[in-house]
Order: structure tokens, then C-alpha cells, then sequence
């Protein structure tokens, strides 16, 4: 009898962890539970496997949620020794369609939209600036 409690215990153990890990997996957060409308206008990714990684977003978001645009940035993929760049702007007309490797990486008549940047450098420190172009 106690052979099969411990072996019942064990295993509604094991199926108590499985359950918790799976839970948490499915529970952790994202980009759809930021508050705020966050659209992706246009992406930019180097062909360079070998070195560090560039990617550059344009993202529309008409309300100036500061710590909304962060989070977003933060949550944007990241490659060791790479760089992420996430340009926020608030009009979906003026927002860049095509993003270019060099810097400015869009057009410059289009900077009175943009009303945050989002950087997260080659060691992985975050900047965040608002109004990056005034």
C-alpha cells in the first residue's frame, strides 16, 4: 500500500509541475497586452548572419504612451552584439513604408511625426527618447 501511495504522490507531482510550467508559458506577456493601438509600418533587417544583427522598425501609435513605447521596444527582438531601433510615430499616413540601413533610415520631412525612439544597443543598454528629432 505505501509503494502505491508514493507512487501516486510522485506522479500527481509531476502532473502539478507540467500543469504550472505550461500555465506560465502561456501566460507570459506581449505586445497585444500593452495598451495603446501599435501598428508596424515598415522593417528593416541586415543581411548579416555572421556579424551583429541591425533591426529598425517605423511603428504607428497615435497616443503618447511613454511607458506603453518602451515596453513595445523592449519587447521587439534582440540579437547579442546587434542593434534594435524602434521609430514611433503618430500619423499612420506619414509613418515610413521603407526603412533604409543608413542613417537617417527615412525620409527626413517625415521627423515632425516621429515622437519616440526606442534603442537597444549592441550590449543590450536601453534608450528610450521622446521627440528624438526636435
Amino acid at each position: 500500500m505505501s509503494n502505491r501511495f508514493v507512487f501516486f504522490a510522485l506522479f500527481l507531482s509531476v502532473i502539478l509541475i507540467i500543469i504550472w510550467i505550461i500555465r506560465d508559458t502561456i501566460s507570459q506577456p506581449g505586445i497585444g497586452d500593452l495598451k495603446g493601438e501599435f501598428v508596424e509600418t515598415a522593417f528593416y533587417r541586415n543581411e548579416n548572419n555572421t556579424g551583429p544583427i541591425i533591426r529598425i522598425y517605423a511603428v504607428y501609435s497615435p497616443d503618447t504612451l511613454w511607458d506603453e513605447m518602451k515596453a513595445y521596444g523592449a519587447f521587439m527582438p534582440h540579437t547579442k552584439y546587434g542593434n534594435t531601433k524602434v521609430y514611433f510615430f503618430s500619423s499612420l499616413d506619414y509613418a515610413p513604408k521603407k526603412l533604409q540601413p543608413d542613417i537617417p533610415h527615412f525620409d527626413p520631412a517625415r521627423n515632425t511625426y516621429c515622437i519616440g525612439m526606442y534603442e537597444k544597443s549592441a550590449m543590450g543598454q536601453e534608450n528610450f527618447v521622446r521627440y528624438p528629432f526636435k
